[in-house]
């Protein structure tokens, strides 16, 4: 029977999904957290009849910060330890910052910072009283330079790399590995949302979500801080600071606008 408990946020769909999958085929049990209450129950039954594991559902929406305090009261209310944590929901616009909604960016960045961080330090609170634990930030080749027409989303995924690389060493001698992803475009309801703009970037070339979190799993257990998908993605974040700034930020803009 398994021995250890993997919370996955955004499960439901993509990248979030096949994490749950390969998970639970290395015979791990899963808390499974996302606003879909339907298909979440439908995603649990398989997970549970396809790989015989325990599958526990939590409904909420993390771009509200109560949530999270409710999700942690409700794990310590069912004596439930969480031995890895998987921040993998997340969202974003595309579009000029003036024009966006702005209300609908902000709860984005809730999402994918405040929420992300404040889940984190509950979770890596009890993993470090326990000495062991390990934490996966999902954040995107996108933290690694300007992203405009993403501009709030991007600088949100930078926040994601670098407080993931900083507490990785904050936590070292902790028994604690955190890590974070950082996948290029991929087939997730994001980018198929976006797709309809008829952008190049989010409907060519798209990775495989099941790709990307089979990747971040080997890392994770191969305790790699910075885990990037496909040799070409590594070499394209690692050649940006070799760049100025303005030139990347200008090529990103037409990278990002380039039509079908």
């Amino acid at each position: 029977m398994p021995t250890e408990t993997v919370l996955i946020t955004g499960a439901t769909k993509g990248i979030g999904l096949e994490f749950a999958k390969v998970f639970a085929e290395h015979r791990f049990n899963l808390v499974l957290v996302a606003r879909d209450a339907m298909l979440m129950e439908k995603q649990a039954e398989f997970l549970k009849n396809e790989y015989r594991v325990e599958v526990t559902t939590f409904v909420g929406d993390l771009s509200n910060h109560s949530t999270i305090e409710s999700l942690y009261t409700y794990l310590k209310s069912e004596g439930i330890n969480i031995d890895i944590l998987i921040n993998n929901a997340g969202a974003g616009g595309l579009g000029l910052m003036t024009e966006l909604d702005i209300k609908k960016e902000l709860e984005c960045l809730q999402l994918n910072m405040i929420s992300l961080t404040y889940l984190t330090r509950l979770i890596a609170d009890e993993m470090v009283k326990r000495n062991r634990g390990k934490i996966l930030n999902v954040a995107s080749t996108a933290a690694f330079q300007p992203t405009p027409l993403m501009s709030m989303y991007g600088a949100s995924k930078s926040y994601v790399l670098s407080f993931t690389e900083a507490i990785a060493e904050e936590l070292k001698g902790t028994g604690v590995q955190v890590s974070v992803l950082c996948p290029p475009s991929t087939k997730t309801p994001l980018t198929e949302g976006l797709a309809s703009t008829g952008t190049k970037i989010f409907i060519k070339n798209l990775m495989d979500p099941k790709s990307v979190a089979k990747y971040g799993f080997e890392g994770l257990m191969k305790n790699k801080t910075v885990i990037i998908p496909g040799f070409k993605n590594k070499l394209m974040a690692k050649s940006v600071g070799l760049l100025p700034r303005k030139w990347v930020t200008i090529y990103t803009r037409k990278m990002i606008e380039e039509k079908v």
